[in-house]
């Protein structure tokens, strides 16, 4: 039997104008945008609508910009939802919200505190992430254990086959990049970021954010979430809360979750948010599965109509 699987995107997918056509034609993302703007007391929506660009790209802002456009995608087209889903790092976040694991209102709190706490996390410590095409990861890990005798550097995101990103000090991702040039990467790229995410780097981060969901009400998930942490999926409360602390400073194991959810029965994969990074992902992980997404009104309508 086809299983369909919700995918939510991460940081990066923003672009201004984002959620606009929806705040148009939708009396419930007007409710929800209204809503986020009241509770976060400053005008999200206007961010999102009208930019500029380098207010979206920060990264406080970012985050519940990304999050509350799911979000409320979700809600646009009044899905019961999937029975697997799975969040790109912030991402995991509208997952959960989506699976009933927390309120909007107690997800739209966390991440625009995430994003805080990684902002400055960045500043105080400042590093950078780099994007390796064309190795396998073995050796990826290989050359990071080796460049760490210059600065702190780590595998952060498992993309997709021969796609992975490093992140760390700025000479110890420069030296990591240096050797995968050597080792023969096809593309090596520094990425335009606000700090060394999942990295030791957003060590002070994690610490603010564990405060955070200690206090935070969360509920069992109705549905699966495949956890970044561990590719798998999780579903308890108190496993859920310790997991998102975790993900701060570890890796992203996408890749492995795709691969997870597809041995799971997933066919057909959905990224409900901003962009389109995630399908590409997909495509690159395995050809046989379908991969389409919903980001603005009119993705909406093709999917009723359909």
């Amino acid at each position: 039997m086809a299983t369909t699987a919700f995918l939510f995107p991460g940081q990066g997918s923003q672009y201004v104008g984002m959620g606009k056509d929806l705040y148009e034609r939708s009396a419930i993302a007007r409710e929800y945008f209204e809503r986020a703007d009241a509770f976060l007391s400053f005008p999200l929506s206007k961010i999102c609508f009208e930019g500029p660009e380098e207010e979206l790209k920060k990264t406080k802002n970012t985050q519940p910009a990304i999050f509350l456009h799911s979000i409320i995608l979700t809600k646009i087209m009044e899905s019961d939802g999937a029975t697997m889903v799975a969040g790109h790092s912030l991402g995991e976040y509208s997952a959960l919200v989506h699976a009933g694991a927390m309120t909007f209102e107690d997800g739209l709190k966390l991440v625009r505190l995430r994003g805080e706490l990684m902002q400055r996390a960045g500043e105080e410590r400042k590093g950078t992430m780099a994007a390796i095409v064309g190795i396998e990861s073995t050796v990826i890990e290989e050359i990071c254990r080796e460049a760490k005798s210059v600065g702190v550097v780590q595998c952060a995101n498992f993309n997709s086959p021969g796609q992975i990103v490093v992140s760390g000090s700025v000479d110890g991702v420069r030296k990591a990049m240096e050797d995968a040039k050597g080792r023969g990467a096809k593309l090596v790229k520094e990425l335009i970021v606000g700090g060394a995410f999942h990295s030791p780097l957003m060590e002070s981060a994690r610490s603010g954010l564990r405060v955070a969901l200690a206090t935070t009400p969360i509920q069992d998930a109705v549905n699966a979430v495949y956890a970044n942490v561990t590719a798998r999926p999780m579903q308890k409360a108190e496993e859920i809360r310790t997991l998102l602390e975790e993900q701060l400073t570890s890796v992203v194991r996408w890749e492995e979750s795709i691969r997870q959810m597809i041995a799971d029965g997933a066919t057909t994969f959905v990224e409900i948010g901003p962009g389109k990074v995630l399908q590409g992902l997909v495509k690159r992980i395995d050809t046989t599965v379908e991969a389409r997404g919903i980001d603005k009104f009119e993705d909406i309508e093709k999917v009723v109509t359909a």
